[in-house]
């Protein structure tokens, strides 16, 4: 997730002071002292030092033209022509790759069931191999942060009901992760499905906004997305699996320096230089995955937007898309947090010691409310600057996303409708409680960290 950190003001008498012009186009600025100064009538100052800045490559531009292409044809109500013919392609590298992970498993058993003694020994080599390079699909978190129906059933409540209006199978795990983000993944042989939402995103977005997120989030099971289909992602899953086996360690020297280490030096030496051609070949195949399914794992994720506004409204849509614009802005406000926390004085080892004016030990909603208040304070001036650094960065959630700025104007292509699912105070307030142990420790982790 791209973040866009807040620069102090510059300590610099060339500053622009609020009402000033802009030396560009001669508008009066809006200055903000916690946030970069620039003008939105003709973006001057939008990136600092941008002339200095390198421009885009030729694979850059390519990029964000296959991207305005596919924006376009979803705002026109359409399915991207090359997406079908690129998931077959990349449907027939997963069976190449699949059948070399069922042949090595072939030949391992049958050198073991028929083989000599020493090619059984080979066979026993080739099982371990096929084993250590097996998919790996996942399992279900038993970690911290995981919450079971009967410790949160007002949130798997709002869960359910959000999935039955998109048409989603209720979610099997709910975890309460540290991360701006959430997501929802398939896991083990029986794809049972885990959505992990991450408090600093939750925390941020009013409950609207959260039903929003929760309707994208379900929108995954049901959008098309072939990335998360068994047959796809456990060929990947191997192909990564055998990217880091044949990926070289550490190039340590060898000991000793007669003929013999020699020997052992150039043979590793080869063996290093082999190992790296195989990963580079590995990496390039994942590239090509990367490729071939990128368009349709785009215009699955538009479909999910489109999914959260029918579920949540369009405007509370848009508004859980532009919070992702604000990392930075959320980055902030939890460093001043700790860096007040850790200013405060401390109470003394000694009761004896301690004063009636000593401070007491932070509330654990201290860094949420200070949060959310810092987001309230963002001006607009700065939020239309975070908008423009995507369309012009065309920065994304990740690589797997669109731009944000292109989910924004999509959302807004498809106008504002009622919510189809809305969440009462009382099961607001039932969340926020179930919620509390973790609002707590993330807290207490955040400050620490």
């Amino acid at each position: 997730m791209s973040t866009y950190p807040e620069p102090p003001a510059a300590a610099s008498a060339d500053r622009p002071v609020h009402g000033s012009p802009c030396p560009r186009c001669a508008v009066p600025l809006t200055d903000d002292p916690r946030f970069l100064v620039w003008c939105p009538a003709c973006d001057w100052n939008l990136v600092p030092d941008e002339d200095a800045a390198p421009g885009p490559t030729r694979r850059e531009r390519a990029a964000a033209a296959r991207t305005d292409r596919l924006y376009e044809e979803q705002a026109a109500g359409g399915h991207s022509p090359t997406a079908r013919r690129d998931w077959l392609l990349a449907s027939a590298a997963a069976g190449v790759i699949h059948l070399v992970t069922v042949g090595t498993f072939a030949l391992a058993l049958w050198l073991l069931i028929t083989g000599t003694v020493v090619q059984r020994c080979v066979g026993a080599v080739v099982l371990v191999i096929a084993v250590t390079l097996r998919p790996r699909l996942g399992r279900l978190p038993k970690d911290v942060g995981v919450l079971d129906r009967a410790g949160a059933p007002a949130l798997y409540g709002l869960a359910d009901r959000v999935a039955a209006e998109v048409g989603a199978r209720p979610v099997d795990v709910i975890q309460v992760t540290d991360e701006f983000n959430a997501s929802y993944g398939l896991v083990g042989l029986r794809r049972r499905s885990v959505l992990r939402i991450g408090l600093p995103l939750w925390e941020v977005l009013d409950d609207r906004e959260r039903t929003a997120l929760l309707g994208h989030e379900f929108g995954h099971r049901v959008n098309g997305d072939r990335r998360r289909s068994f047959w796809l992602y456990s060929a990947v899953s191997a192909l990564w699996a055998w990217y880091d086996m044949a990926r070289p360690g550490h190039d340590g020297p060898v000991a000793g320096r007669d003929e013999v280490s020699m020997l052992v030096r150039l043979g590793a030496v080869f063996g290093r230089l082999v190992l790296r051609g195989v990963a580079w070949v590995l990496y390039q195949g994942l590239v090509l995955f990367d490729r071939l399914t990128s368009r349709a794992g785009q215009q699955a994720e538009y479909h999910s937007d489109v999914l959260a506004g029918r579920v949540a409204g369009g405007e509370a849509a848009r508004g859980m898309l532009a919070a992702l614009l604000l990392p930075g802005s959320v980055d902030t406000a939890i460093h001043r947090v700790r860096a007040e926390e850790r200013g405060r004085p401390r109470i003394g080892r000694s009761r004896s010691r301690r004063t009636e004016d000593a401070p007491a030990p932070p509330a654990p909603d201290l860094l949420w409310e200070r949060v959310r208040e810092h987001l309230a304070s963002v001006p607009a001036v700065e939020r239309e600057r975070l908008l423009r650094l995507s369309a012009r960065d065309r920065s994304a959630v990740d690589g797997s996303h669109p731009p944000t700025h292109l989910r924004i104007a999509l959302a807004a292509r498809a106008g504002d409708g009622d919510a189809a699912v809305t969440v009462t105070a009382a099961e607001s307030a039932s969340i926020t409680a179930e919620l509390a142990p973790h609002r707590a420790r993330i807290a207490a982790e955040l400050l620490a960290g």
